[in-house]
């Protein structure tokens, strides 16, 4: 096997997939801009809605540096002046940010007074508060506050057991179950990123994609937190570091999840993290191993189902695609909610307050 050192990335903030052009619609018809450059994920948001036909006209971030960076890989990306530049014009239909997590909602609810739709990195709240601030801003505007769950959306394996969950290929969902491991990599990251008040606490930032991915696999709308706990087991230099986290909760139709998240990825893993997900159904199970297949050449991308019919491994890398930015520019243009609803968006986010505040401090 190759050395898992030549295919490693170092960590998930550099993760920006690609896949194929998919346009939905024709050039020009759907511009947005880019903004807060703070988080990598940006660049996969923007590579999504590319993708998907979406025209980038503008970026815009305080720091001249990062626009630089960012102009690198977006060279069609004009650089704005300020924000306003780019709420003040008409053309633009939606904002796409990764903002500081705590600075998140601030910038929505700015977007969104600008009559444009926005397009938030998970997580998209560090509190209650800002939760209820953009629902009311979302009931009043009518504009989208989107989130970037692409634990889910950007993956194919994730899009994929959406697709064998709705035609019934392992009956009912009685349980998921969610391991998000992350590889920290300290000295690449920012100051804010080891602030609890900017990041949030673990099972706010990853476990925002867990909850998501048991609302979405679940069909629930809400859920109830059983348990939660967060620890910073092996990092003293950073105080406020939550580096492991863990939660089960119970969706009102009886459906469980357990979620573990932690930044605790080995450097012998050729990528970031081993993300996985199982779900279990009353017909059959479905395992997601999204990036990796340790210790395999197969890839990441693998969709492992058993039921009453068969036994299967998917291999869906380059198969599926990322459906949800063609669908999210549609829904712009449309006003439709096909990619994701706004009531799931927010549930999601809810659940991974909800659970971070219920928890626990290990010793």
């Amino acid at each position: 096997m190759t050395s898992a050192k030549k295919f490693q990335q170092a960590d998930g903030m550099t993760y920006a997939p690609r896949g194929k052009p998919n346009p939905v619609c024709q050039p020009g018809d759907f511009i947005f801009a880019a903004t807060a450059l703070d988080h990598g994920h940006i660049n996969g948001q923007c590579n999504g809605l590319l993708e998907a036909g979406g025209a980038l006209k503008w970026v815009y971030d305080p720091d001249p540096a990062r626009v630089a960076t960012f102009q690198q890989q977006f060279p069609q990306a004009r650089a704005a002046r300020a924000l306003d530049e780019i709420l003040a014009d008409e053309e633009v239909r939606l904002v796409a940010a990764a903002a500081i997590p705590s600075e998140r909602c601030a910038l929505g609810l700015k977007t969104l007074a600008a009559g444009k739709d926005y397009f938030t990195d998970k997580t998209p709240f560090t509190t209650i508060e800002q939760l209820e601030a953009a629902r009311r801003a979302v009931a009043e505007t009518g504009r989208k506050y989107m989130v970037y769950y692409g634990e889910r959306l950007h993956t194919e394996a994730g899009m994929f057991a959406g697709e064998l969950v709705a035609q019934g290929a392992i009956g009912r969902v009685i349980q998921v179950i969610g391991f998000g491991p992350h590889r920290l990599s300290a000295p690449s990251r920012p100051d804010w990123f080891f602030q609890k008040a900017k990041y949030g606490g673990i099972l706010t930032d990853i476990g925002s994609h867990q909850c998501e991915q048991f609302l979405h696999y679940t069909g629930a709308q809400s859920a109830t937190v059983e348990f939660a706990r967060v620890a910073n087991h092996n990092h003293p230099d950073y105080p406020e570091l939550e580096d492991f986290g863990e939660a089960a909760l119970v969706a009102p139709d009886g459906a469980s999840f357990y979620f573990r998240v932690d930044w605790f990825t080995p450097d012998g893993l050729r990528t970031w993290g081993d993300g996985r997900t199982f779900i279990q159904g009353t017909d059959g199970y479905i395992e997601l191993r999204k990036y990796v297949d340790i210790a395999t050449d197969n890839g990441g991308n693998q969709v492992f189902l058993v039921n009453g019919q068969e036994e299967k491994r998917f291999n869906v890398n380059g198969q599926v695609g990322y459906p949800f930015f063609g669908q999210l520019i549609l829904d712009c243009l449309n006003r439709t909610e096909t990619a994701m609803t706004q009531a799931h968006a927010f549930a999601a986010a809810e659940l991974c307050l909800r659970a971070q505040a219920r928890a626990e401090l290990a010793d």
